[in-house]
């Protein structure tokens, strides 16, 4: 029996320039214009994502690729690694064999608004299916290095500081086991933070389920099996040692779930006790919130802290957990993106989270798309923190719109995509994307992997909340860049502060520009900056310019 769903949707003459303009700010007489222009063929970022085949008939082709930001050559612009899929013998069509060895591409920032491939000469085309990669310097010599995560073996490119990567990950133990619950190991996250204090890096990486390409539903031959359908594959804590390798201390520190389900992992300190906690979102299966004691031990405690399912106390197909001071409290929310109308639990302090979701408006627009990568950030430099989620039906190829979600300040969003741009009144079907302030005006903008007829990327240029001012910080801790993850940083303007949390990988498959933003508004000086470093230390600095890009020291 034919067990395959067809890929018949082609998307075409993709028009996607506009204009619009709203009135909004911390200001409220401030009238700023808005508009997001895409500008992917301009820039000369010509990549097309491929799934490795003609049909979509399964979970693996359906999960997309990622995007990471990363200044990979320390000019201080913002360079684009863009995943891909690739045809795969036993799992891909025949006919597919078109798209074997589909490689990876990097984007190289000129600094001038456009971008150079320089995939060949970086030695970072890796040819597996790539899922996510995560940027990081992890050996502390000012070079960010890049954690790949595949379905099959995992790669560490080792930035050689000359424009060059090498693949270290078999001499650091980090390539993961050949396989999880009797097949290969399908990695789609990783998360560093320094869990035990020892001032070395260490590594979580997120593995999603056991996947039997041969394997179709009895019940629903010509459908997508369902991921309840299959074995998980448990998530795994690798500890740095003192020569640079890692060690796997799963087991020993209760990160240990055999049959879980990972799709995304997010370092923060829920409970400001001090210490890093750990969110992972789940498909469904409820969610997991890994609580530190504060010496290296940790708890799974999602369940007393209200963040394991949504408001209909139903598990779903959990993407990411993405944090960020939804209401202007101080303390870091969490929104989830999943294949229902996601989960926004809004922080309520001393360990607890209350769900908003409907109340917020989340769920009316998330209804029925399919959110995939989702960021809580501020487009139009206002002060609060918008939402765009890129959306798309997963068991079936059926294209969504993506949403750009405004936030009135205090928590509330709707819709105001359509108003900004022509992107958001086109149906994609979006997978992994990031937020980055590529051109360095002070407002951030947006690229997006596509899984559909086009497959394109798209890169959308923010035009317009710079009329508001802004300020950039690149926090680099005691032990380099990697040990400031996790930092909270509070900006203070007369009686008013902003909050935020510098975390990178903070989205479905994609790692953001690693530098903090902050919307100002009309605030033309900030009084103070305090950042609260993830060992606990503070940074005071005051009397701070606008309208920049700046580097903290610990």
């Amino acid at each position: 029996m034919n067990h395959k769903i067809k890929y018949l949707i082609l998307l075409t003459g993709l028009a996607l320039s506009f204009t619009a303009c709203k009135d909004k700010g911390i200001s409220e007489e401030k009238t700023t214009a808005m508009s997001y222009t895409d500008v992917t063929s301009d820039v000369g970022m010509n990549f097309k994502y491929t799934f490795g085949d003609t049909t979509y008939e399964n979970i693996l082709e359906s999960s997309g690729s990622g995007v990471s930001v990363i200044d990979f050559d320390n000019d201080g612009d913002m360079d684009l690694y863009m995943l891909n899929g690739t045809y795969l013998e036993g799992i891909s069509d025949d006919d597919g064999m078109v798209f074997a060895n589909t490689p990876n591409r990097l984007f190289s920032n000129n600094g001038d608004g456009t971008f150079t491939d320089v995939t060949g000469s970086a030695g970072v085309g890796d040819t597996h299916w790539s899922m996510a990669a995560a940027t990081v310097d992890f050996d502390n010599d000012n070079d960010t290095d890049i954690y790949l995560l595949n379905y099959g073996p995992n790669v560490f490119y080792l930035n050689n500081g000359d424009g060059t990567f090498t693949d270290i990950a078999d001499s650091l133990g980090l390539v993961g086991p050949d396989s999880l619950n009797g097949y290969p190991t399908w990695s789609v996250s990783a998360a560093f933070w320094d869990y035990n204090s020892d001032g070395a890096l260490d590594v979580m990486l997120g593995n999603f389920l056991a996947f039997d390409p041969a394997y179709f539903s009895p019940s629903a031959p010509d459908m997508m099996p369902h991921p309840a359908e299959y074995k998980g594959q448990a998530s795994l804590l690798y500890q740095q040692q003192a020569d640079g390798s890692f060690t796997d201390v799963t087991k020993q520190t209760g990160f240990y779930y055999p049959d879980s389900k990972c799709m995304g992992l997010t370092v923060f300190d829920y409970d400001h006790d001090g210490d890093m906690d750990l969110f992972q979102g789940n498909d469904h299966q409820e969610n997991f919130l890994f609580q530190n004691d504060g010496a290296g031990n940790f708890k799974e405690v999602g369940k007393t802290s209200g963040v394991v399912v949504n408001d209909q106390g139903h598990p779903t197909g959990s993407m990411h957990g993405t944090i960020g001071d939804v209401d202007g409290d101080g303390l870091a929310d969490l929104l989830v993106t999943d294949l229902k109308y996601g989960a926004l639990y809004r922080n309520a302090g001393k360990g607890l989270f209350e769900d908003i979701t409907a109340r917020s408006g989340v769920a009316r627009e998330f209804a029925g798309k399919g959110e995939w990568y989702a960021a809580l950030f501020d487009y139009d430099n206002d002060g609060d923190l918008d939402i765009f989620s890129a959306n798309g039906t997963a068991e079936e190829l059926i294209v969504q719109l993506p949403l750009l979600l405004e936030n009135d300040g205090k928590g509330n969003f709707k819709n105001v995509g359509p108003e900004v741009s022509d992107y958001f009144t086109t149906k994609r079907s979006g997978r992994g994307g990031a937020v980055l302030d590529y051109d360095n005006d002070g407002d951030l903008d947006i690229v997006v992997s596509h899984l559909d007829g086009a497959g394109d990327a798209v890169l959308l240029r923010n035009d317009g909340s710079n009329k508001n001012h802004w300020l950039g910080l690149e926090l680099k801790g005691k032990n380099g860049a990697a040990s400031a993850i996790g930092a909270t940083v509070t900006v203070y303007m007369g009686d008013m502060k902003l909050v935020r949390v510098n975390q990178w990988g903070n989205g479905y498959m994609g790692f953001n520009d690693p530098r903090v933003h902050f919307g100002l508004g009309q605030h033309e000086k900030v009084d103070k900056v305090e950042v609260l470093w993830a060992d606990g230390d503070t940074t005071v600095l005051e009397g701070v310019e606008v309208d920049r890009y700046m580097e903290i020291k610990q």
